[in-house]
């Protein structure tokens, strides 16, 4: 059974997931984390539960989910994983930054040249998570469905009552309410959804009450 810890790091309130199971082995989701009091309740929480992280997850390449990454990488040894249209089709961090004004000086790690695609499977201890491509947020969006354990990681594709914004590189609303509608709306109604953003919903609610998804 997979274990679901999630933080909430940087400025701009990044929920950052550190999934792990019975066997110890772990996978860290969209790492936020951007100063030393972060970056130690992240690695307090692995070593205090005395986690083997395997692999660095990227929903998608946005700077705000990113800002770990380099972290990450020196902590654990991991290099990120995301899907090719993100990191052939976005600007590098640095130019994100500059261009939404935010108030990050940090230095990145090197892009992602570990390639995820849909329907492929991340495995980690006795787990599965199945890639799902979901873009519209950004081209190359990624969620992390756990069938087994009845949830996924949304990363800013779907939030509660919300959806994720359509006006940065590659965004379009209406390829992203297909991929909400195509891709997680045919998951089963009590699959619940671990955003980038806020808190946790379910498909069912989302059906129910999502504003942006209305018929």
């Amino acid at each position: 059974m997979i274990t679901v810890k999630t933080f909430t790091f940087n400025p701009v309130a990044v929920n950052t997931c550190v999934l792990h199971d019975e066997t110890g082995a772990a996978v860290l989701i969209d790492c936020g984390c951007v100063t030393p009091a972060e970056e130690k309740q992240l690695s307090d929480y692995v070593s205090g539960h005395h986690l083997t992280v395997k692999r660095l997850l990227c929903t998608h390449l946005h700077v705000d989910h990113v800002l770990g990454n380099r972290f990450a990488g020196q902590m654990y040894g991991l290099r990120p994983e995301a899907h090719r249209n993100d990191v052939e089709q976005l600007p590098p961090p640095e130019a994100q930054i500059r261009f939404m004004h935010l108030p990050f000086q940090v230095e990145f790690a090197e892009t992602a040249d570990n390639f995820l695609a849909d329907g492929e499977t991340v495995a980690f201890g006795h787990s599965r998570l199945t890639v799902l491509h979901t873009p519209g947020h950004s081209p190359g969006s990624l969620c992390f469905y756990a069938s087994q354990d009845g949830f996924v990681i949304a990363g800013d594709v779907l939030f509660q009552y919300a959806i994720g914004r359509t006006d940065l590189w590659g965004g379009d609303f209406h390829t992203l309410t297909a991929s909400i509608r195509e891709r997680l709306f045919t998951l089963p109604e009590s699959t619940a959804v671990y955003p980038g953003h806020g808190n946790p919903t379910t498909i069912q609610m989302e059906k129910l009450y999502n504003p942006f998804l209305k018929n």
